[in-house]
């Protein structure tokens, strides 16, 4: 086959290489595709190196060659055995015949296989690569990125691959340091993998894990599409807090403004010392001496004199700035917002909801997916600083409604996932999860138990010889334990526990007609607890303003979400989902840092 014709097999249009999802995806492995040549690139998994069979020497007979010039009748006794015989005896010319032989010694070869994986799938694809084809096939290791064209052929070595990729040409070959490459050594615990977040998706682990977090991305997208939602963006920076109890970021641009900061941040923040700087004093000091003594060139002690001068002043600057900001801390010092870049405090944004709920009230359904941040300081394995975040408002609806559409939604992605990645949960399965599929079943098939938040403490409090660390009393937070206890050992399915204590609850929410509970909701499932958080936004003007002052909120910063009651207010319900928390109950892990690309949590913010 001509090496120029385009493969039979579909390229990704944009790389010009096949996948290999396209060629290890297949119902039969690939084994339809044997004789196709093709393109791969990829990343080595793993590789070993086998030595062919060595060749025998072996002779090789050059053309005959005589000691002297032939005669004719040496001709003749070459050719005729009785007259050879008949010049013998009377005498003819002694003739001698020696052969020429030549022995032919070929170097031993050998094959480099290699195990190749894309990220496309699970399985990787076996190549084998002749060493006459490259030089450097010796140092295709772990981690080595390889563009191969070649042609598939059955397996040539025992094992579990169906098909491989006999190698023709190298077109690529992006070799790796492996005394410093942290993926060399195998089955890296995930806590060490955290370290090199940059090198993770190269494993199999968080491979699939990945792709598994962009299914549900997509099926997210799929289910509000599918309903009639519009997708809208909503702010990431914010001065209005919509929550009210967690911890926010400051966004602010006067810490380079400000004295203290400014003043020390050329330094000491680019670790550089006074102590480091007086004793640079010292070396140029002693340098300009030597020139003043060996009378140098002019320019040279000039300039040395001018360096000496200069790191003498900077040094006195410093101490008296250190003088002067002695005591002041940036924690200590007062910010006058009015000056700052939004000329007000501003914030990284919590929740979407509020800002969403204003483009219900004239879109109808709407959703958001994007970033939200708390400052928690936190060591959880459930919580971020950093996540993404679903927010659902509806336009028309209460509180039931909500609950219904969050039902419908877990439901859906469940759905997708089991029958779209069984490949990937396969896996999850045999390396992570021996649950994962049970409890995916799980979601499908129940109904979720609807509970009440006092339904919720008297059951619990009801468990003979059970001790919860946690108190279990009307108007404390349910624990994961309290939690993780109802879904695991009481209802042994999803539920959602509504209409919790208005303390615990923002101050946006519906105040229902007991005047203590509001018209909230959690969807709590097992493994991770709490998933969806939702509620009914208050619509009364009156009510929402008296909640307002309780709690003694600016209204200058809200004075836009009230304008939503005074001018055409309507019924408003929705939820949140933390996306993290979603993939850690598809996948089964365990810490909520592993199943995104670059985690953010508290202390730790690399990459």
């Amino acid at each position: 086959m001509d090496s120029k014709q385009a493969p039979v097999v579909e390229c990704s249009k944009y790389t010009k290489r096949v996948m290999l999802k396209t060629l290890l995806g297949r119902s039969d492995g690939g084994v339809g595709l044997i004789g196709q040549r093709v393109v791969i690139g990829g990343w080595v998994k793993s590789s070993r190196e086998i030595r062919k069979q060595p060749v025998t020497p072996h002779s090789v007979p050059a053309q005959v060659v005589s000691t002297k010039d032939v005669t004719c009748s040496e001709v003749l006794q070459s050719r005729i055995p009785l007259l050879r015989s008949i010049m013998k005896v009377f005498g003819a010319g002694e003739y001698r015949v020696r052969e020429k032989i030549n022995v032919v010694f070929q170097p031993q070869s050998s094959v480099s296989i290699l195990q190749v994986s894309d990220g496309s799938c699970v399985p990787s694809l076996q190549v084998l690569v002749d060493s006459a084809l490259a030089t450097l096939c010796q140092v295709m290791a772990t981690g080595t990125c390889v563009l191969i064209e070649g042609m598939l052929q059955q397996p040539s070595l025992q094992g579990k691959h169906v098909v491989e990729l006999q190698a023709e040409k190298i077109l690529h070959l992006g070799l790796v340091d492996q005394s410093n490459y942290p993926l060399s050594k195998k089955r890296l615990p995930l806590e060490s993998l955290r370290d090199c977040s940059h090198f993770r998706p190269r494993t199999t682990t968080v491979a699939s894990v990945m792709r598994i977090h962009n299914a549900l991305t997509w099926a997210t997208h799929g289910f509000f599409q599918d309903q009639g939602f519009l997708h809208v963006q909503v702010p990431i920076l914010t001065s209005t807090d919509s929550e009210g109890f967690s911890e926010k970021f400051v966004v602010t641009t006067l810490l380079n403004k400000g004295k203290n900061y400014d003043q020390i941040s050329s330094t000491e923040n680019a670790g550089v010392s006074i102590e480091a700087i007086r004793a640079s004093i010292k070396e140029k000091s002693k340098k300009v001496e030597e020139l003043n003594r060996t009378n140098s060139n002019k320019e040279a002690l000039f300039a040395a004199q001018q360096d000496l001068k200069k790191t003498q002043e900077l040094v006195s600057q410093l101490e008296s700035r250190q003088k002067a900001n002695s005591g002041v801390t940036i924690e200590t010092r007062k910010f006058d917002f009015s000056k700052d870049f939004f000329a007000r405090q501003t914030y990284l944004t919590v929740s979407g909801r509020l800002h969403l709920e204003s483009q219900a009230c004239g879109l109808g359904n709407v959703y958001s997916f994007g970033p939200r941040f708390q400052a928690v300081k936190s060591e959880s394995k459930k919580s971020l600083a950093e996540t993404w975040m679903v927010d659902v408002e509806m336009a028309f609806t209460e509180i039931e409604d909500a609950m219904e559409c969050a039902n419908d939604f877990l439901k859906f992605v469940c759905k997708k996932i089991s029958e779209g990645y069984m490949e990937d949960l396969q896996f999850i399965l045999k390396r992570i999860d021996k649950k994962v599929m049970e409890r995916l079943q799980l979601t499908l098939s129940s109904s979720f138990e609807r509970i009440s938040y006092a339904e919720a403490i008297e059951v619990l409090r009801q468990v003979p010889g059970k001790r919860f660390q946690g108190k279990i009393e009307f108007g404390v937070s349910l624990t994961e334990e309290h939690e993780s206890y109802l879904v695991d050992e009481i209802y042994k399915k999803p539920v959602i526990i509504y209409n919790h204590p208005k303390g615990l609850r923002p101050f946006y929410v519906h105040l229902n007609d007991d005047g203590m509970t509001v018209a909230t909701f959690d969807v709590v499932l097992p493994k991770v607890g709490t998933l969806i958080r939702g509620s009914q936004s208050e619509e009364r003007f009156n009510v929402l303003n008296s909640r307002m002052e309780v709690l003694g909120l600016q209204k200058q910063q809200y004075e836009w979400y009230l304008d939503l009651r005074r001018h055409g207010s309507v019924k408003t319900s929705g939820f949140s989902l933390m996306l993290e928390r979603l993939v850690l109950y598809a996948t089964g892990l365990n810490d909520v840092k592993d199943v995104v690309p670059f985690p953010r949590s508290f202390g730790r913010a690399s990459n």
